[in-house]
């Protein structure tokens, strides 16, 4: 963790030298007052300057792009970091020869490491931050399979009139399946069990009859 320590004749002065130092602004850091400081006989003297210690704060996005690198590193992977911010949304990119092997099966080795960075992110954030990691494109890929999927069972749970059980998915793409089918007047879906292996179902509408 990177501080300074910077003395000056009042407290105000201090910290502006501290954050100079720092090359960094006021919110970025924490800042203890070491001594006030006092003004000697005629201002001159006794003169006490002000001391201040100022301590730069982690900052999320910055500690989540760190931990996603060093696993990364740590799995033997070669691999590059792109990242786009939006306000509370923050998305990394991975991109390499051999980011096949964050995909895993159906994603799942990327979804540990987008939850596992998140908690990262928000361990230091002041508000919730939302991250999302990809390699390759892999999600909007994903998404589409999902729509045509979500689609496809819709379609046989209408023409058999029986429920269609999706295997379990993490919360967003449960998402997309809802999303996507939310407009079928033909079908119903709903959530079923508890994390890890919560599903969907995709019930069909029976038509009322008088």
């Amino acid at each position: 963790m990177k501080e300074v320590t910077a003395t000056a004749s009042t407290v105000d002065e201090a910290i502006q030298l501290a954050l100079s130092q720092l090359g960094v602004s006021k919110d970025r850091v924490e800042i203890n007052v070491l001594d006030q400081g006092k003004k000697g006989l005629f201002g001159i003297f006794g003169n006490k300057p002000a001391v201040v210690k100022a301590t730069v704060l982690p900052h999320p996005v910055e500690e989540a792009e760190a931990f996603l690198k060093k696993v990364i590193e740590q799995m033997g992977i070669s691999a590059h970091i792109e990242k786009a911010e939006n306000e509370k949304d923050v998305q990394f990119m991975i991109g390499g020869e051999q980011v096949a092997r964050l995909i895993g099966k159906h994603g799942q080795t990327l979804n540990s490491l987008q939850f596992l960075t998140q908690l990262v992110a928000n361990r230091y954030a002041k508000g919730y931050i939302h991250i999302t990691v990809d390699a390759e494109n892999y999600r909007t890929r994903r998404q589409e399979v999902l729509v045509q999927l979500a689609k496809k069972l819709a379609e046989k749970a209408v023409k058999t009139g029986k429920e269609v059980k999706l295997e379990p998915l993490p919360a967003y793409e449960r998402k997309v399946i809802h999303a996507t089918l939310a407009k079928n007047g033909k079908v119903k879906t709903f959530s079923v069990g508890t994390e890890p292996h919560r599903y969907i179902v995709i019930a069909p509408v029976r038509e009322r009859t008088n």
